[in-house]
């Protein structure tokens, strides 16, 4: 492998990490109430 190869290997792995790390994020459980706020006050502002 040359150095271009490993330059693009190691910025696909690092892509990948980052995006699981924001899906890990979201995702996590105790965040829960945060994400579906919105949702829920939509819902309670109708009149």
């Amino acid at each position: 492998m040359n150095f271009s190869q490993l330059a693009y290997l190691f910025f696909t792995i690092s892509l990948a990490a980052v995006f699981a790390g924001i899906i890990a994020y979201y995702y996590n459980p105790r965040r829960k109430q945060v994400v579906e706020q919105p949702k829920h006050s939509m819902l309670e502002h109708d009149e």
